[in-house]
């Protein structure tokens, strides 16, 4: 008998949600990380919070409160949320076919829901599923629990505030999380001369005012990478 479009597409959304667990475990830490700082950066639990679920925005809610607190222009502010976010520009950019015709809501949807490691999963799930419903319901079946556990996170780590304890070392959740994620992208010698450069950079321009060796390590990052790419496509030519 065959299944009902409702049961099927419950199952692909299940899938997702599978997918995503395993990497909840890495999310939670983070979560925690950017309701204490919050807190000790002066806001209060409510505001914490609000921010966390107005803007879901990880990385960037976190530098743009610290830069806030600090009384950092807001040109400084925007141009590094920018930086921070500017990957997501090129994930909307490489999904977008794949949920070409999907209701505005769903996009919206979509677009607020939109991190890395539910984009990183759905990139590769989306080849298996002809049908556009089939995606739309995974991706939204692995980001739902994603963004549940970055909400209840971000809560309780603004609740407990001073009180979690410094030595328990979540903060290295942050970059753990994020190399876990870069590592897999080092597919070629241009994206590993971006890593490269752009870590570096960012290293040791690290004591620069509001967070400004981030944007430069950005900078340089993509400097290198297009340099390196044009290097390989003339090697390629010849």
């Amino acid at each position: 008998m065959a299944e009902r479009p409702i049961s099927s597409l419950c199952t692909h959304a299940v899938a997702g949600a599978r997918a995503i667990l395993p990497l909840l475990i890495s999310v939670l830490p983070f979560a925690l990380i950017v309701g204490v700082v919050a807190v000790r950066l002066g806001y209060s639990p409510w505001v914490a919070s609000a921010f966390s679920l107005l803007f879901f925005a990880g990385s960037s809610q976190l530098a743009a409160m610290q830069l806030l607190v600090g009384g950092a222009p807001l040109a400084i502010i925007l141009i590094t949320v920018f930086f921070i976010n500017l990957r997501f520009t090129m994930y909307s950019a490489s999904i977008a076919p794949w949920l070409r015709g999907a209701p505005a809501w769903a996009r919206a949807l979509i677009g607020y829901m939109l991190t890395d490691q539910p984009y990183m999963l759905s990139l590769y799930a989306f080849e298996q599923r002809p049908q556009l419903s089939q995606r739309v319901a995974y991706f939204l079946g692995g980001a739902l629990p994603f963004w549940l556990s970055w909400q209840m996170g971000t809560i309780a780590g603004a609740l407990l505030g001073a009180r979690l304890p410094e030595g328990w070392g979540l903060d290295f959740a942050v970059p753990l999380t994020f190399i876990a994620l870069l590592v897999p992208a080092i597919v070629d010698r241009a994206t590993l001369a971006a890593a490269a450069v752009g870590g570096i950079a960012a290293v040791l321009m690290h004591d620069l005012p509001w967070n400004l060796g981030l944007i430069v390590g950005a900078l340089c990052g993509i400097g290198a990478g297009v340099a390196m790419a044009s290097v390989s496509e003339r090697e390629h030519i010849s």
